[in-house]
């Protein structure tokens, strides 16, 4: 399904959009009552509950269309992304820390774009949150219309620094649609995989 497929099926026939349903809506909900709590650092059941009656006024006061999630979901898949997020914090933090204590004001940075090769807004939005609680980058912006992330990233000093950034961008995504994405997308990434020499993103 297109990402104007997916628009359509969202707005009724006068062109408005649909109000999206609670149950719509959980999936929506529980990521952004994760964020709240990665955020504050605390996942404490009070805050995590707070965080959701907080994401509930969100979602209800600004009327946003249905969340159309792909249909499947892959457990496995799903443990593999949490360990490699807990690892790439891990290691990115040791690097910020590194960098902050022997390099200082000569840490270099850069900003660089990537199309990743989801139109999902759910999750160009995930790849964007878990890039920004890695420690040393963060999204400067979104290009929705062609999924397109504009990303601010330390210690990057030449051409293979930008695509080591770049590749690990995209390692983020696969893992994501390897664990949600829709059968479509698991398709294509795996027919570019089984293409050798093919690569995905933009020159800086």
């Amino acid at each position: 399904m297109t990402k104007e497929q997916r628009l359509k099926d969202a707005t009724d026939e006068s062109g408005a959009r649909q109000r999206a349903t609670l149950r719509q809506e959980l999936p929506l909900l529980a990521g952004m009552m994760l964020v709240w709590g990665a955020l504050w650092q605390d996942f404490a059941i009070g805050n995590l509950v707070f965080g959701l009656l907080i994401s509930l006024v969100l979602v209800r006061v600004f009327r946003l269309p249905p969340v159309i999630l792909s249909g499947r979901f892959n457990a496995w898949r799903a443990a593999v992304f949490a360990g490699a997020f807990l690892r790439d914090v891990t290691l990115a933090s040791f690097e910020v820390l590194y960098l902050a204590v022997f390099r200082g004001p000569r840490t270099t940075s850069a900003i660089i774009t990537v199309t990743l090769r989801t139109e999902s807004d759910l999750l160009v939005t995930f790849v964007g949150h878990v890039l920004t609680l890695v420690p040393g980058s963060y999204v400067v912006e979104v290009d929705r219309r062609t999924s397109t992330l504009y990303l601010h990233v330390l210690n990057v000093n030449d051409e293979s620094g930008v695509e080591k950034a770049r590749a690990s961008v995209m390692m983020i995504e696969e893992r994501l649609i390897r664990m949600m994405g829709t059968k479509e997308e698991l398709a294509g990434l795996n027919a570019e995989k089984s293409a050798p020499g093919k690569e995905h993103g933009e020159t800086p």
